[in-house]
C-alpha cells in the first residue's frame, strides 16, 4: 500500500464520515502529521468483506477500521487486529477506563488484552414522534376509535395498534417500520429482540444456541404478521436497514420505530430533518409476558495488524476518543460513548433525551461473543427472510435452521 496515505475503513454514515474528517484535520494540525487521510465509507457487507474476509486489516490494506461488536471476536481470533494494551499502558486515553460505561469496554477485552476503543454507541429503543402523542386531537380520535387513551406502546401488540392509527399514506406518514433488510445484522437484531422481550434465551441449558424455542416461534409469528400489515408499516420496510429507516423517520414519514438511539439523535442534528424538536425515546416494547429489553451493540476503532503506521494509528485513536472529539462526533449526529458526553449541557440542549442513555444501558443485552458468529448470524438472517417472504410453517423453518446451527457448532 502507498506509504504516504493513512487508510481508514469507515461504516458508511454521514455523521461518521464528517466527524472522522474533522478529527483527522485537527489531529494533523496538533501533531504535524503529513500523511494524507483516505477514509473510505463502506456499507456493512463490503466493510466486513474488505477488513476480515479479504484480510485487509491483516495485509496492510487498512491502518484503522471501524468494527462492530458482532465481528470483534473473529477479528481477534484471526490475528487481524493489534493488541492496544502496550499503547494504553504507555499513553492511555484521557480518563481511561472510568470515562466510559463498563458496557462499552468489555466486548473488546480478550485474555487480559484490550483490542479496540469505543467509537459510536446507542442501544436500541422505541423512537417516537412526541408531537403526535401529545396532540389533544390525536388523543381524542384514538379514544373514539379504541376506547382507551393514546399512550406510548409498552407491548408489541400495542405498537401495531397505534401504528395502524397513525398510518396515513396519503399524508406520507406510516405507523412504523422494521429494518428487515437481510444484511446479517438488522434481521438478526430483530430476531433477538423478539426473543428476549418474550422471556426467551438464545442458549439452552447446555449453552448451545437454540433457535426453535416457543418464545422464538411466538416472536417470528408476530414479526411475519407485522411485516405483512400494510395498514401499519412503511411499504419499503423490506429494503430498509437501520440507516434507511432512520432517514425515513427524520424525513417525517414514520410515527414510531424501534431503532438505535443514534437515529433519534440524528433527527436533531440533520440539516434536512423534518422532525427536529418533535422526537422522544422510550424502552423497547415487550411480548405479552416479557419485559422491554434493549440490544447493546457498538462500534469501535481497531488497528490493523498489518498496518505500517501502528504508532501513528494509536496516537490518532487516542486523540479521537478524548472528551472534545467524543462530543464533536455527537454534535455531527453520531453517538459519543463517554459519560461526559451523555451528560454534557450543550448536547442535552440539542437532544433533550441524551441523558437517558445511561438508563438505557441498564437494560441492555448483547449478542454472544463467538468467533463463528457471522456464520450463525447468516443462518438467523436466512430464517427471518424465510419467515417474512414465505408462508412456510414457522416451527418448521426454525427446526430446519436449528439443524444448520447444530451442523456449524459441531464442526
Amino acid at each position: 500500500m502507498e506509504n504516504n496515505k493513512f487508510r481508514i475503513a469507515v461504516r458508511k454514515f454521514d455523521a461518521f464520515e464528517s466527524a472522522i474528517d474533522k478529527i483527522w484535520e485537527s489531529f494533523c494540525k496538533q501533531t504535524g502529521c503529513k500523511l494524507e487521510l483516505e477514509a473510505v465509507p463502506l456499507d456493512l457487507h463490503p466493510l466486513y468483506d474488505t477488513i476480515l474476509k479479504e484480510e485487509g486489516l491483516k495485509n496492510g490494506t487498512w491502518d484503522v477500521s471501524l468494527i462492530n461488536t458482532d465481528w470483534i471476536t473473529e477479528a481477534y481470533t484471526s490475528n487481524s487486529i493489534e493488541d492496544l494494551t502496550p499503547f494504553i499502558e504507555e499513553n492511555s486515553p484521557s480518563d481511561f477506563p472510568k470515562g466510559w460505561s463498563r458496557s462499552l469496554l468489555y466486548k473488546q477485552e480478550f485474555d487480559g488484552k484490550t483490542v479496540g476503543l469505543p467509537f459510536h454507541d446507542g442501544p436500541e429503543c422505541l423512537i417516537y414522534r412526541k408531537d403526535l402523542f401529545e396532540s389533544v386531537e390525536e388523543g381524542i380520535a384514538f379514544y373514539e376509535a379504541y376506547g382507551k387513551p393514546l399512550e406510548i406502546p409498552k407491548t408489541w401488540d400495542d405498537l401495531m395498534q397505534v401504528a395502524e392509527f397513525f398510518n396515513r399514506p396519503e399524508q406520507g406518514l406510516y405507523g412504523t417500520t422494521f429494518a428487515a433488510f437481510p444484511d446479517g445484522h438488522n434481521t438478526v437484531f430483530d430476531f433477538c429482540l423478539q426473543l428476549w422481550t418474550r422471556n426467551g434465551e438464545l442458549f439452552d441449558e447446555n449453552k448451545k444456541i437454540k433457535l426453535n424455542s416457543d418464545a422464538a416461534i411466538e416472536g417470528m409469528e408476530f414479526y411475519r404478521k407485522a411485516l405483512k400489515n400494510t395498514n401499519a408499516i412503511h411499504p419499503d420496510s423490506r429494503n430498509f436497514d437501520s440507516v434507511k429507516s432512520g432517514m425515513a423517520f427524520a424525513n417525517g414519514n414514520l410515527a414510531m420505530m424501534v431503532n438505535w438511539f443514534g437515529f433519534a439523535s440524528m433527527c436533531e442534528f440533520l440539516e434536512d430533518s423534518k422532525v427536529k424538536g418533535k422526537v422522544d425515546i422510550a424502552n423497547v416494547p415487550a411480548g405479552p409476558t416479557g419485559e422491554g429489553t434493549s440490544l447493546n451493540a457498538y462500534w469501535m476503532y481497531v488497528i490493523g495488524s498489518g498496518s505500517q503506521h501502528k504508532d501513528l494509528a494509536y496516537d490518532f485513536i487516542q486523540f479521537a476518543v478524548n472528551e472534545e472529539n467524543d462530543k464533536l462526533l455527537t454534535l455531527e449526529g453520531a453517538i459519543g460513548c463517554r459519560k461526559s458526553t451523555w451528560h454534557d449541557k450543550d448536547v442535552n440542549k440539542e437532544v433533550p433525551y441524551y441523558h437517558k442513555l445511561e438508563e438505557l444501558h441498564l437494560k441492555t443485552r448483547s449478542l454472544p461473543r463467538k468467533s463463528n458468529w457471522s456464520e450463525i448470524a447468516d443462518v438467523i438472517d436466512q430464517l427471518v427472510v424465510e419467515v417474512i417472504n414465505t408462508s412456510n410453517d414457522i416451527k418448521t423453518i426454525l427446526n430446519n435452521s436449528q439443524k444448520e446451527i447444530d451442523r456449524i457448532e459441531n464442526n
